[in-house]
């Protein structure tokens, strides 16, 4: 069974930065595309940035409010991901959701709040 467990999010004032991780377990490692997705209240959910698991660096992608702020990055023996968001601003605030897509099948976790407030 695959299970994708979010842990990071929190209060964060603009400008400043937060990392979530989303770890992995049930699923081999080897292929497939993992994602951050985040949706606003009132909102549709939102691209954020995803990144191939095969491969030694893992071809990335980034939605357009994000690219150039926010970094993602995987570890593969760990079966984590990670999101790295720098500069955020109130614009970012959202649920932030871990996304596993694999032959055809979306996997998404919980979900885990951040609040850009100050």
């Amino acid at each position: 069974q695959v299970q994708l467990v979010e842990s990071g999010g929190g209060l964060v004032q603009p400008g400043g930065s937060l990392r979530l991780s989303c770890a992995a377990s049930g699923i081999d490692f080897s292929f497939g595309l993992m994602g951050w997705y985040r949706q606003a209240p009132g909102k549709e959910r939102e691209l954020v940035a995803t990144i191939s698991v095969r491969g030694i660096l893992g071809s990335t992608t980034y939605g357009d409010s994000v690219r150039g702020r926010f970094t993602i990055s995987r570890d593969s023996a760990k079966k984590t991901v990670s999101l790295q968001m720098n500069s955020v601003s109130p614009e970012d605030t959202a649920v932030y959701y871990c996304n596993l897509k694999l032959v055809g099948t979306n996997y998404w976790g919980q979900g885990t709040q951040v609040t850009v407030s100050s």
